[in-house]
């Protein structure tokens, strides 16, 4: 019988992590699985929580949170794999925006979400790896790096107290525009490709979804070995009302400001300007200058209620 450890971000979703864990208990007994829970009790802890369930011979370690815990525990077993602890990777989503749970077909709803730890349906996913500002180390990615407006609206949703979810980041987008529309200049270095223009945003996608809602890259595939790209050039603060439409619905690769793109490696560097950055919402650079992107071809077991 596989044995389960899950890590529970008690603060995740506005306190929906604590508030989640009597029916993550029941349901689980439901399925009768052999589980341990443990909860979160500062950043970086599920890092280091899912390295040690993985070396201890945990079968599945899975994160009860929003993005943040997913690419904690993410990280947490890929230095466990790298040190040669092997674990697959389950998520329960109770987190605001749970867009790499939507990219990897994991559940939305915590019954559906323990059904599928029980059924035991995994896919083998690509995982990013980002370098340089924040991260000269070094970190692991599941869904995606967002570079420029995207990431300034993850800075600012994370500021408004009384709201969560989608809603969130729909205010805090309408926000940014006002505080964050002169685009950098930058050079993004992709394959035999050099684009140098000013961007509004850069995204590097191995899901297709940020913020809850935005499908950035609505036809990605996270076990393909490329990373979809979508670099938005800078427009005026009223073009961006109609883009930020486009890109709810995932129709925004027609608008003459979008170019995209897949590739293995990709660096993007501020030739003016600096890069505010996020990988699976955790903040990875805020003024520094350069980024660099790579795929890590299918290194990752992840528990999905989707067929590979």
């Amino acid at each position: 019988m596989n044995r389960y450890k899950v890590i529970v971000n008690p603060i995740s979703g506005r306190g929906n992590g604590e508030q989640s864990i009597p029916l993550i208990q029941n349901l689980l007994e439901q399925h009768g699985l052999s589980y341990d829970l443990v909860r979160t009790e500062r950043p970086g802890h599920a890092i280091e929580l899912a390295k040690q369930a993985a070396e201890n011979g945990y079968d599945v370690v899975v994160a009860a949170g929003g993005d943040g815990t997913s690419n904690e525990v993410l990280n947490g077993l890929m230095q466990a794999r790298q040190a040669g602890a092997e674990a697959t990777m389950g998520v329960l989503c109770v987190g605001r925006g749970n867009d790499f749970a939507f990219g990897m077909g994991v559940p939305p709803t915590l019954e559906a979400g323990c059904a599928a730890l029980a059924g035991g349906r995994h896919r083998l996913i690509d995982i990013g790896w980002v370098e340089g500002g924040l991260v000269p180390q070094g970190r692991y990615f599941g869904n995606g790096v967002g570079i420029g407006f995207d990431a300034v609206v993850g800075f600012e949703a994370l500021k408004l107290k009384r709201l969560s979810g989608f809603p969130s980041y729909i205010v805090a987008a309408l926000k940014t525009i006002f505080l964050y529309y002169r685009a950098p200049l930058l050079r993004i270095e992709y394959g035999a490709f050099t684009v140098t223009q000013p961007s509004l945003m850069v995204s590097v996608m191995n899901g297709r979804r940020m913020g809850g809602g935005f499908m950035m890259a609505p036809h990605s595939s996270p076990d393909d070995g490329l990373f979809d790209l979508c670099m938005a050039a800078h427009v005026s603060r009223v073009a961006i009302f109609p883009l930020i439409l486009r890109f709810m619905k995932g129709t925004q690769a027609t608008h003459s400001a979008i170019t995209t793109d897949r590739a293995e490696l990709v660096t993007v560097t501020a030739v003016e300007g600096v890069l505010p950055a996020h990988a699976d919402g955790e903040t990875v650079s805020v003024e520094s200058r350069e980024l660099t992107m790579r795929v890590l071809p299918r290194q990752l077991a992840v528990v999905s209620g989707e067929a590979a």
